[in-house]
């Protein structure tokens, strides 16, 4: 992967990678910036978030589940002092649907931790990642969560 970074002023930077879309990052104003865009560990949470809700939505649609809604809620501790690394993170799946099976969604999310995801794979090398998943019938009440362990967790 290749991407160019080019300065806007202040804070303010625009980058594009391989696959051409446009992005900026920026800061707060009282962190030198204009508080325009979305911050740089902002991108790399969403990537990780991105990464997994991807594969588990494709598994479980290739495994003909009938999902009618897909929410992925990450939530991300940091260090408090610089460089202000994320220290801890914990994945929520969120899946509403007709008769979601368990089983597939626990597979789903197994497949991408173990297997496909490479955002995951890298960071979950750095920091604790807890995986939950909640599955919810169409009146939004919940039927059942849990909490999927990785065989690589902690390694």
């Amino acid at each position: 992967m290749d991407l160019t970074l080019e300065w806007k002023g202040k804070l303010l930077f625009e980058g594009a990678a391989d696959s051409g879309f446009v992005q900026q990052m920026d800061s707060s104003e009282s962190a030198g910036g204009g508080n325009s865009a979305g911050r740089p560990m902002e991108f790399i949470a969403m990537g990780l978030a991105g990464c997994t809700s991807m594969d588990v939505i494709s598994i479980l649609r290739k495994k003909q589940q009938d999902v009618q809604n897909f929410q992925i809620k990450v939530h991300l501790e940091r260090a408090a002092e610089h460089p202000r690394v994320f220290t801890s993170a914990v994945i929520e799946y969120q899946v509403t649907g007709n008769n979601v099976d368990e089983v597939a969604l626990r597979r789903a999310i197994s497949l991408s931790a173990e297997k496909y995801c490479p955002a995951y794979a890298m960071l979950s090398k750095i920091f604790p990642i807890t995986l939950r998943y909640m599955i919810l019938d169409m009146d939004g009440k919940k039927k059942r969560e849990g909490i999927y362990e990785p065989e690589n967790a902690g390694a």
